[in-house]
């Protein structure tokens, strides 16, 4: 059965949010991961795709510390407070 790239963001999104604030993914931890938990059926390019999608969307942002890095973006501090 083909793996959608909807099926993998949601599965990296599940993997980034889990680990917010303790782990930070580069693309490439992300796309080794889904690889190693979808099988041969998950390759680079439907990765690629499914961070694009997930960076495009707003459900993830990357960030910059050293590296690039794929994250849940933060709530900024003054947000939520009118």
């Amino acid at each position: 059965m083909a793996v959608t790239p909807e099926e993998v963001a949601d599965a990296m999104f599940d993997m980034v949010s889990e680990y917010q604030g303790k782990k930070k993914f580069k693309a490439l931890d992300l796309t080794k991961a889904m690889m190693q938990k979808f099988g041969p059926e998950c390759d680079k390019k439907l990765c690629k795709s499914a961070i694009r999608s997930l960076i495009d969307s707003g459900r993830c942002v990357y960030t910059y510390f050293g590296g690039s890095f794929i994250e849940v973006p933060h709530a900024e501090g003054a947000a939520g407070n009118t």
